[in-house]
């Protein structure tokens, strides 16, 4: 005779499962599979001060990696572009091609330092008769050039093929583009978790220039404070470290038309080039100014983080790590000239690949 119990658990087993205990199951389930995708995708996080260029870094991605621009998001960025005209200048059309021809203007916009001005104001007053076509369609260009407050967390996802002497087929990227302005910084921590490289970009072009948010701040300095928040957050201290010094174009234009770095870092005009930084084929004045302003961020790197006040939980996190060096890689930048990023990006995803290899290979 069958026992009490066996009956009962041979009950059971016909019972039909109940509806709330499979929906969680599969939810696990679901779960768990997203998390071995998204240990296995390479998360690249935009970081810097405001105007830094991180958006269009984001935008090159697409261009490189995917479709491009759809027609409607072309579409889209019309009234943008049109916009940054009006911020440009205040003025339409007609008005606006008779005063930025004016010499005045000129000399005043040769000044622009002085005052916030976006950087691409002179790309697009200078195609003011094409913007203000009825039919007129941006260019990948002018959709590089365009520039518009990032106020929310941007994302973009593609796929890049992986060489077959390191396996083949391909490896998922994320990049994550956040605000650069102070009121925009809080959302950062956000999207901290599980990051791969830190891509920590700078306007190089910015050492005579203001704060947009913050008119008595200097551009490069705040850069400078940001980048030290950034090297000695806890958060971050297992991802790679990448410095973009970007708007290479821009810096090299200011120094050709007269800017002097020195009058805003005087320790520049004692600064001596590296016998390996000596370049025949670039002019000396821009070449000093931007190892000057690499080095600024650099010796950051360098410094010790044992002299920063740390909370009780920091202490104890130090004290409960494997201590291992950090090292920060860099790359002079234009984001806007796509065959430059596309160069700087091989170089970052050939790296990437690199420190994957070090991490399963036996010590």
């Amino acid at each position: 005779m069958m026992s009490v119990n066996t009956r009962y658990k041979a009950m059971s087993c016909l019972k039909p499962e109940d509806p709330d205990r499979r929906a969680s199951k599969d939810l696990d389930k679901r779960i768990a599979q997203w998390m071995r995708e998204y240990e296995k995708v390479i998360k690249l996080l935009l970081l810097g001060a405001g105007e830094s260029g991180k958006t269009t870094i984001l935008k090159q991605m697409r261009i490189l990696h995917l479709q491009g621009f759809s027609e409607k998001e072309r579409q889209d960025k019309v009234q943008e572009i049109r916009q940054n005209v009006l911020q440009a200048i205040k003025e339409f059309y007609e008005h606006v091609t008779k005063v930025w021809a004016d010499e005045g203007i000129q000399e005043c916009y040769g000044r622009s330092n002085e005052f916030s001005l976006i950087d691409s104001a002179k790309y697009f007053l200078d195609k003011i008769d094409e913007i203000r076509d009825p039919d007129y369609k941006p260019s990948d260009q002018d959709i590089l050039c365009c520039r518009i407050r990032t106020s929310e967390i941007q994302k973009v996802e593609f796929q890049v093929k992986v060489p077959k002497k390191y396996g083949g087929s391909s490896q998922l990227f994320w990049m994550f583009d956040v605000g650069g302005q102070r009121g925009e910084r809080r959302k950062w921590i956000q999207v901290f978790d599980g990051i791969t490289a830190i891509l920590f970009l700078v306007s190089s072009s910015g050492f005579d220039m203001k704060l947009r948010e913050d008119s008595d701040r200097n551009r490069m300095k705040e850069s400078l404070e940001l980048f030290q928040d950034v090297w000695s957050s806890r958060f971050l201290r297992e991802s790679g470290f990448i410095l973009f010094l970007n708007k290479q174009d821009v810096l090299k234009k200011k120094l050709q038309a007269g800017a002097q770095l020195a009058k805003y870092f005087p320790e520049f005009d004692s600064y001596s080039l590296s016998t390996q930084d000596r370049d025949e084929d670039e002019d000396n004045e821009y070449n000093r100014a931007r190892c000057f302003i690499r080095d600024k961020f650099l010796e950051i790197t360098r410094k010790p983080q044992t002299n920063r006040r740390m909370s009780t939980t920091e202490m104890y996190y130090d004290l409960h790590r494997e201590t291992k060096k950090r090292d920060c890689y860099w790359h002079f930048t234009t984001a806007t000239d796509t065959n430059n990023v596309k160069r700087v990006f091989d170089d970052i995803h050939h790296m990437i690949l690199m420190w994957n290899i070090q991490s399963i290979a036996p010590s």
